[in-house]
């Protein structure tokens, strides 16, 4: 076990799989835990709470997606001549 840059403790994966519960204990108690797989990042073990946390600070309401001044992406529509309708593109 060793302590990453931004103070959360490295497990390798052997050793993680050696010391799960101890593993568990140290997540519950100091926070995340980084896993490590041929000395790179692999994944993170979190409390429950953490990560339902991030989940739904991710998450936008489709009333806030509807209500918002922006829009999400550009929809590119063609100009509109003097023709009722427009002719079909890209359909080759």
């Amino acid at each position: 076990m060793a302590l990453y840059s931004n103070g959360v403790q490295t497990w390798q994966v052997h050793e993680a799989k050696a010391k799960f519960s101890e593993l568990l204990e140290t997540c519950l108690r100091d926070g995340p835990q980084l896993i490590t797989k041929h000395r790179a990042d692999a994944a993170v073990l979190m409390p429950v709470a953490e990560w339902r946390r991030l989940q739904n600070a991710t998450r936008t309401s489709l009333k806030d997606l509807l209500l918002a001044d922006e829009p999400r992406f550009d929809l590119p529509v063609p100009p509109r001549g003097r023709k009722r309708r427009r002719e079909p593109t890209g359909l080759s």
